[in-house]
């Protein structure tokens, strides 16, 4: 599906979705009690899945605001208040806190219609511990236990140079014992080959105090925030100090340190001769994605970057992800600068600058520059930004001729077998499953290049269908998935098998039809008596050979969607309830029902026991009931296997 058929789908589906924005009488009812503090609102469709989180000053009014008639709205809003049937709120103190709960349920579930931000890999941080004796190590994994994190770091290089330059600078341990003023002074460790060749001072023994050795992590953190001038003023004093009292061959260490540093410091970027910290924030898009970027300067120096993307962000402002940018970044970032440069104004900037100097300690000022130098600083991040977002189309469309070089044999086959325009690389096959009409349910299962994609499996309980009627079944289920396909713009299949034959492909088409997608998506019906594939609108169905690649990733395809439907219907059936299943057996009263579970654990407990253990338990005539039930249920079974085979070819 090219930009423009999406851009015109979600449209089309904002218009159908404008005539339903008025809440239900019980939604109707919670808006009404909705009070005015500020907090967090989660909206929730009809199945419990959270749609949307989103913060508030004063949550009735934001919240009432989403269903307010002729409101001007673009239409991912418009779908999304369409699906609204719930709306869950959790209450706060104030604005910052309402901000910062927001961001981590965000990123903890994921929501739909959420801006999402994306890392296109995990980045490392340096860590330095929160212990007695702190250690420097490098991690991918944040641990907020007092710890302090540095980064991330885009590039591994230029972390581990900065490792590097810490290591020759501070003999800091690398060891990890559980060092303890106690476990010292009893002296419980012995200093390691680093003692002996001078890159660590021997914590461990006691050589250096816990006041002398922070002094040096101090120092540490200072070069990790970019803030290496006052290290090297420090460095200078010491070297002083250390000449005056004669301590020649110390002087001499320090001024190596001194000399290292500075070598560093050189190589870094100077932006600036401002020597306020700042972080400068620039977004780049295109008609369908968006990256954004943060440059962190520190001392006029720049130390590092940042960069998120955001996929589909056709419907979404600049303003909107330049707040979900900076939200997102000082959540997990614990370094926050005095300035803050952005490329445009948002609404919550004021509550966001109110949480950051919380959060620094001191005053941070948010700024939307509008020319001279600090614009250019903007401007080069803009050019970042852009920079990266090419990348990430250049990388993509690598990734997609990485695949197109290798397409499975079976799947080459399929394509010259149906005569496909195109080999199906994504297959989903339907099948549907129920007990003498009841408890219908069906399934999705997804092959990707002939392999099973178990993440994308869906299953669906029938709604809208009473009694056996598989052909209104599958219509209902295939209906369903396409909607939301539209909906959500998520990927086409490039085939639909329906397990089943002309009835049940016949039913599924007119949905197609419906939607738009017959003749753009290929389906077929594989119906099992002769295996023959049943094509729409001919009488004459396909007959593939019996050994043929093709015919058996069919086969494979419509067994695995009959494996995940049956398994799906008796997880339904083996949750039910005491009164559905033990207590509907005539004799067995709630009482003989309890004391059976308590006895064998569960329904399959008491069905898989001995005659003896079950007269035992509760005598002779309820274990003859008993086994007439069961017995009569599992006469039952083969009606599971072959409910899908109803009104075949």
């Amino acid at each position: 599906m090219n930009t423009d058929q999406s851009a015109n789908t979600l449209e089309s589906i904002a218009n159908e979705a404008s005539e339903m924005l008025v809440p239900t009488a019980s939604l109707a009812e919670k808006l009404h009690n909705i009070p005015t503090n500020p907090g967090v609102y989660l909206h929730k469709d009809e199945t419990g899945k959270i749609l949307y989180v989103g913060k508030a000053k004063n949550l009735r009014n934001r919240v009432r605001s989403y269903f307010q008639q002729g409101r001007p709205r673009d239409a991912k809003t418009r779908v999304l208040v369409s699906k609204i049937r719930d709306v869950e709120f959790i209450l706060t103190d104030s604005e910052v806190e309402a901000l910062i709960l927001e961001n981590t349920l965000i990123k903890e579930h994921q929501p739909r219609y959420n801006i999402l931000l994306k890392d296109d890999k995990t980045y490392p941080y340096i860590c330095i511990t929160n212990e007695a004796f702190p250690r420097v190590f490098p991690t991918r994994k944040i641990v907020r236990d007092g710890s302090k994190y540095f980064g991330p770091y885009t590039e591994s290089k230029q972390m581990y140079i900065m490792l590097n330059l810490l290591k020759s600078l501070f003999p800091i341990r690398s060891c990890d014992l559980p060092l303890t003023e106690d476990a010292i002074a009893k002296k419980k460790f012995k200093v390691c080959l680093d003692y002996q060749i001078k890159k660590c001072e021997g914590p461990c023994e006691g050589f250096v105090s816990r006041e002398q050795y922070n002094t040096m992590i101090k120092q540490a953190a200072q070069i990790l925030r970019g803030k290496s001038r006052g290290v090297e003023q420090d460095l200078e004093r010491e070297m002083e100090r250390l000449s005056e009292e004669m301590a020649f061959e110390k002087a001499a260490t320090v001024r190596n340190r001194l000399i290292a540093l500075r070598e560093y410091s050189s190589k870094q970027k100077v932006l600036s001769t401002d020597p306020i910290d700042r972080d400068v924030l620039a977004i780049a898009r295109n008609e369908k994605d968006a990256s954004s970027v943060i440059l962190k300067v520190r001392d006029g120096k720049l130390i590092g970057k940042q960069h998120f993307y955001i996929a589909q962000s056709e419907d979404t402002s600049e303003a909107a992800i330049v707040r979900a940018t900076c939200e997102r970044f000082y959540l997990e970032s614990d370094d926050v600068p005095e300035e803050i440069f952005l490329p445009a104004e948002f609404e919550e900037i004021a509550t966001l600058e109110t949480w950051l100097t919380s959060k620094r300690g001191a005053k941070v000022h948010i700024h939307v520059p509008q020319g001279g130098e600090k614009r250019k600083l903007v401007n080069m991040a803009a050019t970042n930004a852009d920079f990266l977002l090419k990348e990430l189309i250049i990388q993509r469309m690598k990734r997609e001729q990485e695949k197109d070089k290798v397409i499975p044999r079976a799947v080459l086959s399929l394509q010259r077998d149906l005569r496909l325009s195109k080999p199906p690389r994504r297959i989903e096959c339907f099948d549907n499953s129920h007990f003498q009409g009841s408890e219908t349910v069906s399934s999705m299962v997804v092959f990707v290049d002939g392999k099973p994609k178990k993440s994308e499996y869906r299953k669906y309980k029938i709604k809208t269908v009473e009694g056996i009627d598989d052909f209104k079944s599958m219509q209902e289920v295939v209906g369903r998935r396409y909607r939301r396909m539209l909906e959500e713009q998520t990927e086409e299949p490039d085939l639909i098998i329906i397990d089943g034959g002309k009835g049940q492909l016949s039913h599924a088409v007119e949905v197609l039809q419906e939607l738009g997608l017959y003749g753009k998506i290929p389906i077929i019906g594989l119906a099992k008596r002769l295996e023959e594939v049943v094509l729409p609108f001919q009488s004459e169905t396909l007959l593939l050979p019996k050994t043929s690649s093709s015919l058996k990733l069919l086969q494979q395809a419509r067994d695995e969607a009959h494996r995940f439907a049956i398994e799906f219907h008796r997880s339904l059936r083996d949750k039910r309830t005491l009164q559905t299943e033990l207590t509907e057996i005539e004799g067995v009263g709630e009482k003989t029902a309890q004391k059976l579970l308590v006895t064998f654990g569960s329904v399959e407990g008491v069905r898989s026991a001995s005659d003896e253990a079950l007269e035992k338990a509760v005598g002779a005539k309820a274990l003859q009931r008993l086994r007439e039930h069961f017995a009569q249920d599992s006469s039952s079974k083969p009606q599971e296997s072959i409910a899908n085979n109803t009104a075949e070819t």
